[in-house]
């Protein structure tokens, strides 16, 4: 690798689908590579196979190319440094370890679960302080270690952590970070199955991978200190860090991270799966995960995907958590709606359309969304939000009848829809002229027929312009719906 060059990588474990908050770290990382010309690598982190689900990564890929961040090398795709699932790169794991061992960086334990949970009931960590007193290779007689390995007794390797020790970093989020090993556990580095845990894996496979630059979420910063030791113990140079800030709960009362325990009490989807199939456009939910933690230092808040990358950069990204805005994002994608044309629209909510059993014609449905466009912020609200364009609407909104409708409404109404019946083409001129004709007949303002005609076809008193409604709801429903409201409100 050229000393300049970015590699970086998003490496998710396959464990379940993909959370909107591993988007969010894919997208800065995919971010960063472009903006420097650099490579997006997808790593499959499975090495933790009880718990690898075999259609997770298949989502991964799925949500990744749903949004539009194309990755350089990957699974499937292949690239210089296959291969890209950690389970099929087991070998060099090992071959690591050991080195750790004859560095007298990393012990075996041959502890028993019940050895285990006994320490940490009493002394919590497995650390400095308490490895003494357990049985591993720091405290048994190295024969007797030989035997029980020839023996194929159960070992894990721990790193060991050094005594008082200051372990310092940068991090291009936080700036300069340190941690006393005092608080640094033993971390098991190779488990009794002989597949390494997340930590040791991860060096590993970020070194031989030439991985520039790790862009992950906070959580893992206080794993960096143990990854920064066995950096230095193998003798490689370490990548940049940067942790990104935490996405927390919008619920002042319940603070802190966002749990999907919350995400789900809150009506908040938690997967990318999830805001596919609530119908939110890609584009959007990008542009909403990249300001949820980053600046562009401007008052734009709109960004096509070419934008962020321009727009990027790491120190422009915040320490502190930031909230999830479910209100934000809806916002952010009624935009990206709006600038759908009428065609791609409909084709987005003919699905929708068809899974309640609705059956419209193509021109019906692009006449239906170029009334609505303006008025929704996802796509299945064309449906969801203005059911009367399909069915009659089992009721009448309260407010609306009280205010507008009054003791000459179902007269007036009646009259209308027979004059409607009397006409041949049923066009918005057409409703308007006949409307306003009865209008000036009765010597009543427009607004004394406009109003009952919205209520008695939509069940509402808002909407969009009264005479396309009308036009694309169609003549004999329009006219059953307000003979039906004429007997039903008198």
């Amino acid at each position: 690798m050229a000393p300049s060059s970015v590699r970086v990588r998003f490496a998710p474990s396959p464990t379940g689908r993909l959370h909107v908050g591993g988007l969010r770290t894919a997208l800065y990382n995919y971010l960063f590579a472009r903006k420097h010309d650099g490579d997006f690598v997808l790593r499959i982190e499975d090495t933790d196979q009880s718990r690898s689900v075999p259609e997770a990564e298949d989502d991964i890929r799925d949500a990744l190319s749903w949004v539009g961040l194309a990755y350089d090398e990957g699974p499937e795709k292949g690239g210089d440094y296959a291969p890209y699932r950690q389970s099929e790169r087991s070998a060099r794991y090992r071959e690591c370890a050991q080195e750790l061992i004859e560095a007298g960086r990393a012990y075996y334990a041959f502890d028993t679960e019940a050895e285990l949970d006994d320490m940490r009931e009493e002394h919590g960590a497995y650390d400095v302080t308490t490895r003494q007193h357990m049985r591993n290779s720091l405290t048994m007689e190295a024969d007797e270690v030989e035997q029980r390995i020839e023996a194929g007794d159960d070992y894990v390797v721990r790193l060991k952590v050094p005594r008082q020790e200051t372990v310092q970093f940068d991090d291009e989020v936080r700036g300069s970070v340190s941690f006393d090993t005092s608080e640094i556990d033993d971390q098991v580095l190779l488990k009794s199955d002989g597949m390494p845990t997340y930590h040791l894996a991860n060096i590993v496979d970020d070194h031989l991978m030439d991985i520039s630059h790790v862009i992950r979420g906070e959580e893992w910063l206080s794993s960096t200190p143990k990854h920064v030791l066995m950096y230095d113990a193998l003798g490689w140079t370490p990548p940049t860090f940067a942790h990104l800030p935490l996405i927390l709960s919008p619920d002042p009362e319940r603070g802190g991270k966002l749990s999907k325990r919350d995400a789900n009490e809150l009506g908040i989807p938690v997967y990318v799966a999830d805001y596919r199939e609530a119908g939110y456009e890609p584009e959007a939910l990008l542009n909403f995960l990249a300001l949820l933690g980053w600046s562009p230092g401007t008052e734009q808040e709109l960004f096509a995907l070419n934008e962020m990358v321009d727009a990027f950069s790491l120190d422009r990204v915040g320490a502190s958590g930031v909230q999830f805005d479910l209100d934000k994002l809806r916002w952010v994608n009624e935009h990206y709606v709006r600038d759908l044309s009428v065609e791609t629209l409909a084709e987005r909510a003919r699905p929708y359309v068809e899974a309640d059993g609705y059956d419209v014609s193509d021109g019906c449905l692009e006449t239906i969304c170029s009334l609505v466009q303006d008025r929704i912020q996802v796509v299945p609200e064309v449906v969801t939000e203005n059911r009367y364009f399909f069915e009659d609407p089992d009721g009448y909104e309260e407010a609306g009848v009280e205010e507008r409708w009054t003791d000459e409404s179902a007269e007036l109404l009646r009259t209308y829809a027979d004059r409607l019946e009397a006409v041949d083409a049923f066009d918005k001129e057409t409703i308007e002229t006949v409307l306003r004709d009865l209008a000036d007949e009765k010597e009543v303002g427009a607004g004394a027929i406009i109003h009952p005609s919205r209520l008695a076809v939509s069940g509402r008193s808002y909407g969009p312009g009264v005479f396309g409604l009308l036009a694309a709801v169609g003549k004999e429903a329009c006219i059953r719906r307000m003979r039906q409201a004429a007997d039903e409100l008198g």
